[in-house]
């Protein structure tokens, strides 16, 4: 059977930003349990156009491509001021079909919310898109205190057993909706 294809998207730009710890670990995680061929995509490492709105260009073309390849989403998000980033936000935007009829996974870390807010209102922003996105979700709480200094989780049991759940359910979706999507185009689906 083919790998399903997993798009992991970075959601922060900051300096000095967490996001590369805990999408090393969530990469690692995925790695381990297999099956699935990654693709990380990072903003920072993105040509996208500036704030001004526009979402033409190659950088963005490029972009689009890389949706459209992925079968589905891990998305590695942090909770900045009870919301999600705005380059997440800005990314998110940059595609529209792309996105369509695809499952999306959450790893979120903040404070004492672990991210959930932001989480829940990216769930908001996926429906509109035509994107499914799961119920399980990996959230960390108080996030650089759960992890060493070389990136490892102190106390990974629960954690990694969460991240189990959710890539068993991202693989079934993501294989199921790929197979539909091959049977009955989604765009036709809306026609």
């Amino acid at each position: 059977m083919e790998q399903l294809r997993i798009g992991l998207i970075y959601g922060s730009v900051r300096d000095g930003r967490f996001c590369d710890t805990v999408a090393g670990w969530a990469a690692g995680e995925i790695e381990r349990v297999g099956g699935f061929a990654l693709d990380p995509i990072d903003p920072r490492r993105l040509d996208l156009p500036d704030w001004s709105g526009r979402r033409d260009g190659e950088g963005v073309a490029a972009f689009r491509e890389r949706i459209d390849r992925a079968d589905a989403f891990v998305v590695v998000t942090p909770e900045y001021n009870h919301a999600y980033p705005a380059v997440l936000k800005f990314m998110i935007d940059c595609a529209y079909a792309e996105w369509q009829a695809k499952p999306v996974a959450f790893v979120s870390y903040g404070g004492i919310s672990g991210g959930l807010r932001a989480v829940e209102q990216l769930r908001l922003v996926f429906a509109e898109l035509h994107a499914v996105t799961l119920r399980d979700t990996v959230s960390l709480a108080f996030a650089p205190r759960r992890f060493d200094a070389a990136g490892r989780l102190i106390e990974p049991e629960q954690t990694t057993a969460a991240m189990a759940v959710m890539l068993k359910a991202l693989r079934w979706w993501g294989t199921t909706l790929r197979q539909a999507r091959v049977v009955a185009p989604y765009a036709e689906a809306r026609a």
